[in-house]
């Protein structure tokens, strides 16, 4: 859980800086940091703003205004739909992907498959906490996730 840190400014921002030292590899590649609903909507817009780039939302189905597009993505107890504006990023824009914690990594598998059908390419996907048992690195391409701490 992951609320605690946004009772404390200094834990928080330690938190966002943790992130941003992962992305050193992609320093001034990045275009855009998505976040996943709800807690990457808390993380993604601070390190966006770190980093001076824009912020992107990804969410669940029949949240966002206008044209919409859409990847469905299986649960342990059935579907789920993530989805982000069309239009919310150019083709060929390099997109980090943030949120709070990955366990299965389905959600995090149906938001890469979302910023590729948008015409993006994803850089890295950061989470803070990672539930190494339920392998959802498995999901996701060699490398391409970092977390913070991993249970």
């Amino acid at each position: 859980d992951v609320c605690p840190l946004l009772k404390d400014p200094e834990a928080f921002n330690a938190v966002i800086e943790l992130l941003e030292e992962k992305l050193q590899k992609h320093v001034g590649s990045v275009d855009l940091i998505a976040g996943l609903e709800a807690r990457g909507f808390l993380l993604g817009p601070s390190l966006a703003a770190r980093l001076g780039v824009g912020f992107i939302p990804l969410r669940k189905k029949g949240k966002l205004p206008g044209e919409t597009i859409a990847v469905s993505y299986t649960l342990e107890y059935g579907q789920d739909v993530v989805e982000a504006q069309m239009g919310a990023l150019k083709p060929g824009q390099n997109v980090v992907i943030v949120d709070d914690l990955i366990a299965t990594g389905g959600t995090m598998a149906a938001a890469v498959q979302l910023i590729q059908k948008l015409g993006g390419t994803v850089l890295q996907c950061l989470v803070v906490i990672e539930l190494v048992e339920l392998r959802g690195r498995e999901l996701l391409e060699a490398d391409m996730l970092q977390s913070l701490l991993q249970y």
